[in-house]
């Protein structure tokens, strides 16, 4: 309880927010780190604070992209046995004992989610967003994957397999963006948005109650 409580209370004046995901293990000198920095940093700098997981590899890069950026760095770290060592480039940084916790936290505040390459942990992060999204236990928000190349087979997987034997709808895979440039990542934000508020209206915060 007490994680919601501090999580609540530092996070309620971040809007609008983009939580960005992806691997823990790739080095500064990986092309996706230095691709998720050049995202979180556009992104930055066009009024979107940035939420990481507050780690290494792309949880680094995309606080030290909205770290060099004119918008708030969030590290949302999570105490592990053997992993996760806080990054150095968080202007709010909590840490959380509990999975469940810090994952409402990701969600909560974003008004969209930047999926980069990553292992078990990112695949949680994106399948959670898409299932509360599908069962509207949350508000809709744009879900970016970047980098196509790694992406593609999942998604052929969706509509070859899931799709055809029935176990999620046609109409379920237009929740999910393939983007490439960091450009196109910012104007696929903004194009959302085109209409509507960054803030849920009345009937989208009263659903997010339940998450």
């Amino acid at each position: 309880m007490a994680e919601f409580v501090e999580g609540y209370e530092k996070l309620s004046e971040i809007h609008p927010s983009v939580s960005i995901f992806g691997s823990s293990r790739f080095e500064p000198d990986h092309p996706i780190y230095k691709l998720t920095e050049e995202i979180a940093l556009k992104l930055s700098n066009s009024g979107f604070s940035i939420v990481s997981g507050g780690g290494p590899g792309v949880m680094e890069a995309a606080n030290k992209g909205a770290f060099e950026g004119k918008s708030p760095s969030i590290g949302l770290n999570i105490a592990l046995p053997h992993e996760q060592q806080a990054n150095p480039y968080q202007n709010i940084s909590l840490t959380f004992r509990h999975f469940f916790s810090r994952k409402v936290m990701f969600v909560k505040f974003a008004t969209a989610y930047v999926v980069m390459p990553g292992g078990f942990g990112t695949l949680d992060e994106f399948a959670e967003i898409v299932t509360l999204i599908q069962t509207r236990k949350s508000r809709r928000i744009p879900i970016i994957l970047v980098d196509s190349d790694f992406w593609s087979g999942l998604i052929d997987w969706f509509s070859k397999t899931l799709v055809k034997q029935g176990t999620i709808s046609e109409s379920d895979l237009n929740l999910i963006l393939i983007i490439d440039d960091p450009d196109e990542v910012v104007e696929a934000i903004f194009s959302y948005y085109e209409n509507r508020r960054f803030e849920p209206t009345e009937e989208e915060a009263e659903l997010q109650l339940n998450l």
